[in-house]
């Protein structure tokens, strides 16, 4: 059974701070565990409701009761699952496709799905700020569906990662060019900015070729928010091949 160490291990998780200290995360649900277990992202430990379940009985898991686990878990209602994963270190990122970059998204939603979206469009390399929401926070994981196991996420200085890198910049915005007449290269950089106030003035100096996407509805209609913009501008740019 459990130990209230180990108790207090995944609650110390919820906080960047500690995830951090100790090198771990952990993920809930059987869906989400199995695609890490399918990753090369290392294991810590299983812990499951219902011990003699065949999904793992390759490898090391534990029994925790449904009280223990309501205690440590991030969601309303636990679902029987939760996996501690050691944290991976950033991988090279490999110029030869579009590279995401994201100034400063602070939302867990939109960061999760933005995850999501670049494993849906085969976006391997995803750069954050280092004020960016942190992608192992639960309510992130819980967004990515597993996704986290195939995208390469790194945290950065942006304004170091923009003036070295080999390819042109685009950034989101407002007003430019639309996103359906833009050129587009075969790869580039592709920067979202912050919820509420887009892209930073400084990373904006840096940006080579403004992009928008369109209006077609009511002119009061709210601007979108930085997932719904991401998967538009993404599925232009896989349109073209």
């Amino acid at each position: 059974m459990v130990s209230k160490n180990q108790l207090k291990l995944i609650k110390s998780l919820h906080q960047k701070k500690y995830r951090n200290e100790h090198g771990l995360f952990f993920v809930e649900g059987l869906k989400a565990v199995k695609e890490l277990l399918n990753s090369d992202i290392s294991l810590f430990k299983v812990f499951s409701t219902n011990p003699i379940s065949t999904e793992f009985n390759d490898i090391e898991h534990e029994e925790i009761e449904e009280v223990d686990l309501k205690k440590i878990s991030a969601l309303h209602r636990p679902n029987g699952v939760l996996g501690v994963f050691k944290t991976p270190k950033p991988k090279r990122i490999d110029f030869d496709d579009w590279v995401v970059v994201l100034d400063d998204i602070r939302d867990p939603g939109n960061m999760g799905t933005i995850i999501r979206l670049c494993d849906w469009f085969g976006i391997k390399n995803l750069v954050c700020s280092k004020e960016n929401v942190d992608c192992y926070n639960p309510k992130v994981l819980q967004a990515t569906m597993g996704s986290i196991a195939r995208v390469n996420i790194s945290y950065t200085n942006l304004e170091d990662f923009i003036t070295m890198t080999p390819l042109p910049i685009y950034g989101t915005f407002m007003n430019g060019d639309s996103i359906y007449s833009a050129e587009l290269p075969k790869a580039g950089i592709l920067i979202i900015g912050n919820e509420g106030n887009g892209i930073s003035p400084k990373i904006e100096e840096l940006i080579e070729k403004r992009v928008t996407i369109p209006q077609f509805g009511s002119p009061s209609t709210e601007s979108l928010n930085a997932a719904t913009a991401t998967a538009i501008v993404l599925g232009e740019i896989r349109s073209r091949g």
